[in-house]
């Protein structure tokens, strides 16, 4: 015998309910763990004992059994039961493994390629568990539920968590503990796009907390792992007990060479103009988010079909594998309000409801409804609610419960005996009757949307009294923010963004730590920011949230087609979109506030863009039309919350750049969503053309506050020496010159940043001069000396460039050593000669002095004199030509006045040998004069006007 444990035993039922129904007969329907071991109970007779656990399933009950005390009280608090059932035949024994866990596999076509689905080998505990492997790539994702519902909300408990495990591509993070923390945004992007298709499949009335979990365990860097998961996620789903109505897939689209490719791999995605995500079952789309490069709507559309006949054949062998391996679905745990509470409701507040829907301003309409719903929900719940049009329902429901031990006799006119008491028959009061506080705000709820939908299709009005066509009223202004290098306020009815552009540096670029690229960088990023105060409310302030990350995406791709290339515009751009006001389509504002403050930046857009969201009451049949969907145009909270669809379009009048569906019914067929793209169409051109009137309009030139970015192109194989050993000389640059940065790239791509226009000059100059390219027989003037060595000098042509002048090209006469004549810091003129194989600079002083072209004389020598005053050697180095000159600039003077030079000479010097250097030209003599020290030697040059001195008698 095997002892069945139920995993739930307490009672599904509210108070109010089991008071308001006559439980004659229940039906008993067990609850167990998931191995479906047992058969159902059959229905019994209700009594005060209760031997076999279940779930109340009766419509009605006697009074007197409501009347007992000891039941109230457990049907109060949870009626716990235990049961104890004899297994039957057929039943494993305990320790073996069931069917629906054994281990299973099975490939599915996943574009042009399959993909194995596993599972019963790795999480068997969980309600439902799979690994998902494409080409290297493995998915493995898990779904569990909550043994027991939650309350009753409007809102399916659903959450799911996605993580790429730095593991998977043989990687540790870079954080300080070394392990994966908060999730980054492109996994909650990944989380949203497996929550969005899976919510419509859920049923109403299914209160069970559910947690899907996703891990990337291996990435092989060409199969993208998000298209994968949501399928895997929508796989796990079916295999477990969640009670959803049908499977559903994810793929991915793209369109390489003008052809529509399913489930492209990383590399031909580089390639593609279109990123399409689709999902949804074998019958309809459910979801779709993408992202191309101004795609036609017809386009679109193609891509849309191609995809949904990819998951069609995915759902298809999914059902096959859940056939073989899922689990019994929970159906009995799906708890709906009872019926009539309907009717009640409309009884109360229907009138009420119709005047409080024709009320257009936002915050007083939905005052109006929570007022109404006070009061519907203290009638309902609080003080009982007898109808008016069931009073004979009433009456026979008291009969029903009429106590049984009543024995008063009742007798005929006419037969009564003296002394007997002739009783007559009154009506009895109805009961009022009382319903749960959950159920009464999910039928108001209900019901308030059924009345906005009848208003829309019967009236042919919405709320605010647009037709389904017709667009709010839109304005926008620009330069509101003066110290911002660009700003925009746009304005769409009760819908604000005020939207801000921010240029920087690469520094201002945002780092994304992904499995692959540990650098990677994005240039252009939207944030964007939902404060509680634009609804009115008190909320949560602080990280975004899930729905701002995936708002801010969707409108940052929508931006990035119309930007510039980083070669024509060196810019980080951020922009900021923070909802002052909102009342639905507050990611498309972001859009359209967006593209104004890139033009108020001065940003060169290619073009301006604009978003709409769209909405959709689907089955209008039901309320006055004709069936055919009624598609809505710039739809406001209210139609976004009571509609079946929210689709955002962006774009210009060429194309689409960006969008994004949800549908809220179980999907939508192609002929609806074309219908929708085409009013969309419509409507962002008359947003384009109200966006052109922005009054101020964008000033389209940078902001006097923006930083300057100048981009300098130098050969690759110069980057090293603006860097420097270690960053030095970098850092010195910027030092110098008073600029914010400067970036180098490996292609040679240096960019300066600089708040003004004297620090950017002065830094572009040092660097021109560290990256030119110099050529033999340039001349560079005023240059610095750097070093003297023994045998020669080093001059600094260029900032960080030097080089060597040799001690026999630093003078036209011989010099024994360079720092006879020459120290550091001096400043000369010098003439490039030569660059040797490694780049080495040969420069010359020499060649820049007059040319000397006469013979040498012969050596004179003299005695040294004695003498100590030194005070007139700064005058000897002298040149000049006057008459005296011949054609080649050389002193002509006669022998006298050689004879008188040297004898003034050995006066004035102290320890140096004076030697008189003559030879003839053309029948004259020409003087060089060369002096020595006893360590050193230095070339005099005697002008004509010096030797007239020495000639008459003075000193040089």
């Amino acid at each position: 015998m095997l002892a069945a444990n139920p995993t739930n035993p307490t009672w599904e039922i509210s108070v109010s309910q089991f008071k308001a129904r006559n439980f004659r007969k229940l039906r008993l329907a067990p609850r167990f763990s998931p191995v479906d071991c047992f058969p159902q109970i059959e229905s019994h007779r209700f009594s005060r004992s209760f031997g076999v656990n279940g779930v109340v399933r009766s419509s009605r009950t006697r009074r007197k059994l409501i009347g007992s005390t000891r039941l109230n009280w457990n049907l109060r608090n949870g009626l716990h039961v235990r049961a104890s059932v004899k297994a039957e035949g057929g039943i494993q024994n305990e320790g073996a493994i069931p069917e629906s866990l054994a281990p299973f596999s099975i490939k599915i076509p996943f574009g042009d390629r399959s993909i194995l689905v596993e599972t019963g080998h790795i999480g068997r505990q969980a309600s439902g568990a799979v690994t998902v492997t494409d080409g290297e790539t493995i998915i493995y994702t898990t779904v569990c539920l909550a043994e027991d519902p939650c309350d009753p909300s409007d809102f399916f408990p659903l959450s799911v968590h996605y993580q790429e495990r730095f593991s998977a591509a043989g990687r540790t993070s870079g954080g300080f503990f070394k392990r994966e923390g908060k999730p980054k945004d492109h996994e909650v992007l990944v989380c949203r796009l497996i929550d969005r298709p899976l919510r419509p499949t859920m049923p109403k009335g299914f209160y069970h907390e559910t947690q899907i979990l996703s891990w990337v365990l291996s990435y092989d860097g060409l199969h993208p792992p998000d298209a994968l998961a949501m399928t895997a996620a929508g796989i796990a789903v079916a295999l477990s007990e969640v009670p959803n109505s049908k499977t559903v897939a994810g793929v991915r689209v793209g369109l390489v060479d003008d052809k529509f490719v399913v489930n492209p791999t990383v590399k031909e995605m580089e390639g593609s103009k279109l990123d399409l995500l689709l999902a949804g079952t074998d019958s309809a789309i459910l979801m779709i988010e993408g992202y191309c490069d101004f795609l036609p709507e017809e386009k679109l559309l193609q891509a849309v079909e191609v995809g949904q006949n990819a998951v069609r054949d995915i759902c298809k062998e999914v059902e096959t594998l859940v056939k073989k391996c899922g689990k019994p679905k929970m159906l009995e745990a799906i708890k709906l309000p009872p019926p009539e509470l309907y009717m009640h409701v409309e009884e109360i507040a229907g009138d009420e409801l119709v005047q409080a829907l024709q009320i257009k301003s936002k915050i007083p309409r939905r005052k109006a409804l929570s007022s109404l719903e006070t009061k519907v929900l203290n009638i309902l719940t609080l003080e009982g609610f007898v109808s008016k049009k069931e009073a004979p329902t009433s009456s026979e429901i008291l009969s029903d419960l009429e106590d049984e031990e009543e024995d008063e006799e009742v007798v005929v006119d006419g037969e009564v005996d003296e002394g007997d008491v002739h009783i007559k028959p009154a009506p009895r009061r109805p009961v009022p009757l009382l319903f749960s506080e959950g159920d009464v705000k999910l039928v108001f709820k209900e019901v308030s949307s059924k009345y906005l939908r009848r208003r829309i299709v019967e009236g042919g009005k919405r709320s605010d009294g647009r037709t389904p066509d017709e667009l709010r009223p839109i304005s926008s202004c620009c330069g509101l923010l003066p110290r911002a290098h660009g700003n925009a306020l746009f304005t769409r009815g009760e819908t604000q963004s005020l939207a801000v552009a921010t240029l920087g540096d690469r520094n201002m670029a945002q780092r994304i730590d992904n499995l692959v690229d540990e650098d990677e960088f994005k240039r252009f990023y939207l944030q964007y920011t939902f404060p509680p105060a634009c609804v009115g409310e008190v909320g949560r302030a602080g990280a975004p949230s899930r729905r701002e990350i995936g708002h801010g995406m969707l409108a940052e791709r929508a931006l990035e087609p119309i930007l510039p290339s980083e070669d024509e515009f060196p810019y980080t751009i951020r922009v900021e979109s923070t909802i002052t006001e909102s009342n639905g389509s507050s990611s498309m504002a972001s859009v359209c506030g967006g593209c104004l403050a890139l033009q108020d930046a001065g940003v060169p857009v290619k073009s301006t863009v604009a978003g709409i969201a769209m909405g959709m009451v689907l089955d209008t049949k039901d309320f006055g039309g004709d069936g055919t969907p009624l598609i809505l145009s710039d739809i406001t909270g209210a139609e976004d919350a009571s509609g079946d669809m929210d689709f955002k379009v962006a774009g210009n009048d060429d194309g689409v750049t960006a969008f994004q569906m949800d549908i809220k019914v179980e999907g939508i067929s192609l002929p609806v969503m074309e219908q929708a793209l085409l009013q969309a169409k419509a409507g962002r051109k008359h947003i384009l053309a109200e966006m052109s009137k922005s009054n101020p309009p964008p000033s389209k030139k940078l902001s006097k506050y923006a930083p300057i970015i100048h981009v300098i192109r130098v050969k690759p194989d110069k980057v090293n020496m603006i860097i420097g050993s270690g960053g030095k000389k970098i850092k010195s640059i910027i030092e110098e010159s008073g600029v914010e940065s400067i970036e180098t790239g490996d292609n040679g791509i240096v960019k300066i940043t600089a708040k003004d226009l004297a620090s950017l000059e002065k830094s572009k100059a040092i660097i021109s001069n560290l990256t030119m390219v110099p050529t033999v027989g340039d001349i560079f003037r005023n240059c610095e000396i750097k070093s003297v060595t023994a045998y020669g000098i080093f001059v600094e042509i260029s900032p960080g460039r030097e080089g060597l002048c040799h001690v026999s090209e630093l003078s036209a006469n011989w010099l024994a050593k360079p720092d006879d004549a020459f120290k550091i810091g001096d400043r000369i003129d010098v003439k490039l000669i030569e660059i040797n194989e490694k780049g080495q600079l040969r420069l010359s002083h020499r060649a820049l002095l007059p040319p000397d072209s006469s013979p040498k004389a012969p050596n004179v020598d003299s005695g040294t004199g004695s003498s100590k005053t030194t005070n007139d050697k700064s005058r000897w180095v002298r040149r000049s030509s006057d008459s005296m000159s011949n054609n080649a600039g050389e002193v002509i003077v006669s022998e006298e006045v050689v004879t008188q030079i040297q004898s003034n000479v050995a006066e004035v010097t102290t320890e140096m040998d004076v030697v008189i250097e003559s030879t003839e030209n053309v029948g004259t003599e020409m003087v060089k004069k060369r002096t020595k020290r006893k360590s050193s030697k230095t070339t005099i040059s005697i002008s004509s006007e010096d030797t007239t001195q020495v000639a008459n008698g003075g000193a040089v």
